[in-house]
């Protein structure tokens, strides 16, 4: 990426983050920018230093961890209960057998236990994590993050039905979005998440066939859809999956959004959000690299937030997967 460039697109990140932040740590106390300065100092490098090398070795963790982070606060909260281990936990359930990256927050644990014991949430490196892995492309973090969240003690699978379905329509989505106290323009920029990662056949035949019979949806672009039945034939195997940006799928830009204006969204809730005027118009904004990594940064930092532990709830995990 070219310096100057990369500072541009800084600036207006900084300068919208620097306008609310007040305001946004008001409605979360316990929640702070660089909460760990003195418990332990080092935490941001550890995190990133791990982070980053486990990306340099496998490039779609970046696409794992931010989707395990989205997984994490979409049902109950922000609380690492996704990363348990308990019979029943949300891993089990449907919509996270194909999550992953949780090899990387262990290794991230590891470390933090070892130079501060007991003092970094688990839910709060998983939030740290996301972040450095969508950034080492740019070498610099795209967003930042506040912390001070503490763990959760429950998970359940029957919890995740809170979770926004690659089937849904607009109104749907919306409503999943705003139970989470998150509005229409989270709702466009955090989709935006899907301009790296994958997703199963599964989530994307049912806009190719019904029953043996080939049924386009015709919010698909016909070129795309009969690149989308090669990669996932009828009856596609389980492990079968596809990339959910068709041009750039392990670089973390704007692309996303010129697919969807071209019919090119994998999943029927990515077309979904063309299908309304607001969100459009949202999208065709979004196409421009600097607006859409301001728009995203806003809408994690607020999706960071939801139904947080602070204070003296929840606690501080020794290890990620079990919550004792």
């Amino acid at each position: 990426m070219d310096l100057a460039w990369w500072f541009a697109v800084a600036v207006v990140v900084c300068g919208l983050v620097g306008g609310g932040s007040a305001g946004l740590l008001e409605t979360n106390p316990g929640l702070a920018y660089n909460f760990y300065q003195k418990s332990c100092p080092n935490v941001d490098s550890i995190v990133r230093s791990v982070t980053w090398a486990q990306v340099a070795a496998n490039p779609a963790l970046p696409g794992r961890l931010l989707r395990l982070h989205f997984h994490d606060c979409f049902v109950q909260g922000c609380d690492a209960s996704i990363l348990l281990d308990n019979a029943g936990s949300e891993k089990t359930a449907g919509p996270n057998l194909s999550v992953g990256g949780y090899e990387v927050i262990d290794a991230i644990k590891t470390q933090l236990e070892q130079a501060c014991p007991g003092v970094v949430s688990c839910a709060d490196i998983v939030a740290l994590a996301a972040r450095d892995a969508v950034s080492y492309q740019f070498k610099a973090s795209l967003w930042q993050v506040e912390t001070g969240r503490r763990d959760g003690p429950v998970s359940l699978a029957s919890n995740t039905g809170a979770l926004p379905s690659p089937f849904a329509g607009f109104s749907t989505l919306l409503q999943s979005f705003a139970n989470r106290g998150l509005n229409l323009t989270d709702l466009v920029a955090l989709s935006g998440a899907h301009t790296i990662g994958k997703a199963s056949c599964s989530s994307v035949t049912p806009r190719l066939y019904q029953g043996n019979t080939t049924s386009l949806d015709p919010l698909l672009d016909s070129a795309y859809a009969k690149a989308l039945m090669s990669s996932c034939p009828n009856p596609s195997p389980s492990s079968s999956t596809i990339d959910l940006d068709v041009a750039t799928p392990l670089k973390f830009d704007s692309g996303y959004y010129a697919n969807l204006q071209k019919k090119q969204g994998a999943l029927a809730s990515d077309a979904a959000l063309t299908q309304n005027a607001a969100a459009a118009q949202m999208v065709a904004d979004l196409t421009n690299p600097i607006k859409f990594y301001a728009a995203f940064s806003m809408s994690m930092k607020k999706m960071g937030r939801i139904d947080v532990l602070t204070g003296s709830k929840g606690n501080i995990r020794k290890q990620c997967r079990s919550a004792s």
